[in-house]
């Protein structure tokens, strides 16, 4: 019997080490596809996706922040999620939208995965977003929304138990 969605999002875990083995070329294909066809404002999917797989640049991108991007020197690839500012003004949620199919489809597959975040971040007083763009040379006009990490997980954490959500904050009409 499949998970349903809920089951697929307790056990969704956040994945920050990685075997030595390589995620399966049709996952990785798959998690791109979920990336693809996520949903956008005014369907204008602003979205483009680099594939990392060198170790050199990953091992370089472990680098782009204060913190949280380490796991990049374990990862088997990274997908850098990138918005085009010029096609909407609203890339960054539209971006997330993507980064997350792709997160938890990366989960249903058996593929660790970790949302790193780049927009408005900083490493030694210089901003994510140039640090990335200056290792991979994208276009001025997009903008690095966050990074994927992806591996096989050498951890695996206990999913969410659904009395461990928080219903306090559900407001039914009225906050």
């Amino acid at each position: 019997m499949e998970k349903t969605m809920v089951e697929l999002l307790r056990e969704r875990r956040s994945i920050r080490r990685y075997t030595e083995e390589a995620v399966p070329e049709e996952s990785l294909k798959q998690i791109l596809q979920a990336g693809l066809l996520s949903p956008s404002g005014h369907n204008a999917k602003p979205w483009e996706f680099i594939v990392v797989r060198d170790k050199e640049t990953l091992n370089k991108l472990s680098q782009c922040r204060e913190g949280s991007a380490e796991m990049l020197k374990g990862a088997d690839c990274a997908v850098v999620v990138l918005g085009d500012e010029e096609k909407t003004d609203v890339w960054t949620e539209d971006c997330s939208a993507a980064m997350m199919n792709m997160h938890l489809t990366a989960s249903s597959l058996g593929v660790g995965s970790c949302w790193i975040q780049g927009r408005l971040r900083t490493v030694n007083g210089e901003s994510t977003e140039t640090v990335v763009k200056n290792i991979l040379g994208f276009p001025d006009h997009y903008r690095l929304e966050a990074i994927l990490s992806l591996g096989m997980p050498a951890v695996h954490p206990e999913a969410r138990k659904l009395e461990e959500l928080p219903e306090a904050r559900i407001h039914w009409e009225r906050f």
